[in-house]
């Protein structure tokens, strides 16, 4: 087979809500490292990434939203990746506009160019057997076919939906016979038992014309404010920001119900390695390795004669303890804490639903605020008082700045920081403090090869957020 050139699309959306608390809107689940030491982003763009004997992959293209951008950025280079296009989603729309922006920025260049959309919170341990599996749909796709992903289901999974296919496969591509919704546990142990039912992915190997193509045939309403919104988009630090007049016309519609489910040059993969799309914590426990108790443990966690239980601390100085579990997940937080039988696992993302009801910021907002200098996070928050760790990366900076109703004092515990009060620049290293009376024009940097690290205590009338006014801002903020 001929040295091909691939160009990954990674979808970088959602909010994982199954995972709370660990997953959560402000940073979801495919930017924590839920399994191992890397995140399920940084797996993905590394496992789409590099060159096999068959296969060389290009600079990925990832479509995300504003508020996951510069996280986007810290990760790939974290992962040692230098990102191609980063499409800026104005709202999200679900995969079917995402996919066809993919495809449309890439025929600019090259319409024959082929193009491997993926989820970026799907984990995969072995990269060579995904491969392989990459390789073996290049000639469906060299034929017109577009190609989806089915994995060899290893149980009567009811989270999932299912690829039938035509005929049973010895491993080579296979022509569709249709989609199935989620089914109920009987039909599941059915569809496991025919053996020529997958679960699907949702991941997708296709020429770039190809994809535009089956638009133009099936899904015609999407192309208009799609092209629109892609001729309009505006450039921006490197990212390219899709025109938000023009995005928002776009159908709110997968890839499967608009394209793929009738679509009829779609061929299907198998794929028979370990796969998760880590839809819950149930998956998470499996993929965590239970001990021969069924016991998994993360961070700061201890079980005492516990089986079938998922014990988590995602705090350094929160002990969890387990005593006589059964069947029971445990994950805690410095803010949150969930208690779930483990067959309840699907029904997490209603305990997010209450929390919302209730008003609760849990429900949305992580414990610490990322930015794109770096993260921030309120260790205490009284009536007229609030106290903060912030950490700046190297080189980095906040906005030059100042506030209508608070005061601050900064203490460096880690590192040196140049701050700006009004006309005067200086350092403060480690030990040292300095104090931003009301309304005076500020910014803290860190010139330094080492991570920042201050606490910061505001106090006054007023201690939100959005009590800032902003001069200027490396990263183009408003």
């Amino acid at each position: 087979m001929p040295f091909t050139q691939i160009t990954p699309v990674l979808l970088c959306g959602g909010s994982g809500t199954r995972l709370w608390p660990l997953s959560r809107k402000s940073y979801p689940k495919q930017f924590v490292p839920l399994v191992g030491e890397e995140t399920l982003f940084q797996a993905s763009a590394k496992r789409l990434s590099g060159t096999t004997e068959t296969l060389s992959f290009g600079a990925p293209m990832v479509l995300t939203n504003a508020d996951f951008r510069f996280i986007v950025t810290e990760q790939l280079a974290g992962a040692g990746i230098d990102p191609g296009a980063i499409l800026i989603e104005p709202e999200g729309r679900n995969t079917a506009p995402a996919i066809l922006a993919a495809a449309l920025r890439q025929a600019e260049t090259d319409p024959e160019a082929i193009m491997l959309v993926a989820p970026s919170d799907h984990v995969v341990p072995d990269a060579a057997a995904f491969h392989a599996a990459v390789a073996l749909g290049l000639e469906a796709v060299a034929a017109g076919d577009m190609v989806t992903f089915g994995i060899t289901p290893t149980h009567a999974e009811t989270a999932y939906g299912y690829l039938e296919l035509s005929e049973k496969s010895d491993g080579q591509p296979v022509k569709l016979s249709r989609f199935v919704e989620k089914p109920d546990a009987a039909r599941a142990a059915e569809m496991l038992a025919a053996g020529t039912f997958l679960w699907n992915a949702g991941i997708f190997l296709f020429r770039a014309k190809d994809m535009i193509a089956a638009f133009e045939a099936l899904a015609p309403g999407l192309l208009a404010p799609v092209k629109a919104s892609l001729a309009e988009a505006k450039t921006d630090l490197g990212f390219l920001r899709l025109s938000p007049e023009h995005w928002g016309g776009a159908e709110d519609i997968s890839i499967d119900y608009a394209v793929m489910e009738k679509a009829p040059n779609l061929s299907v993969v198998p794929f028979a390695e370990a796969w998760s799309d880590l839809g819950g914590w149930d998956a998470v426990w499996r993929e965590t390795g239970p001990d021969e108790n069924g016991v998994a443990t993360s961070g700061e966690a201890t079980a005492i004669d516990c089986s079938n239980t998922l014990l988590r601390s995602e705090s350094e100085r929160l002990e969890v303890v387990g005593i006589g579990l059964e069947n029971i997940m445990v994950i805690a937080m410095n803010d949150a804490v969930l208690v779930a039988d483990m067959t309840r696992a699907q029904d997490v993302k209603l305990a997010v639903s209450a929390l919302k009801a209730k008003g609760a910021a849990q429900a949305t907002h992580f414990p610490k605020d990322h930015r794109p200098w770096g993260w921030f996070e309120s260790l205490v928050v009284g009536g007229r008082f609030q106290v903060k760790r912030i950490m700046v990366h190297p080189g980095a900076a906040l906005s030059l700045q100042s506030h209508f109703h608070r005061s601050e004092h900064w203490i460096v515990v880690e590192g040196t920081a140049r701050v700006t009060i009004d006309d005067e620049v200086k350092l403060v290293t480690e030990n040292q403090s300095v104090y931003l009376p009301l309304g005076c024009v500020h910014r803290m940097e860190n010139p330094g090869k080492v991570p920042m690290v201050l606490i910061e205590v505001q106090t006054g009338a007023y201690v939100g957020e959005d009590d800032i006014v902003r001069y200027e801002d490396v990263y183009a903020r408003s």
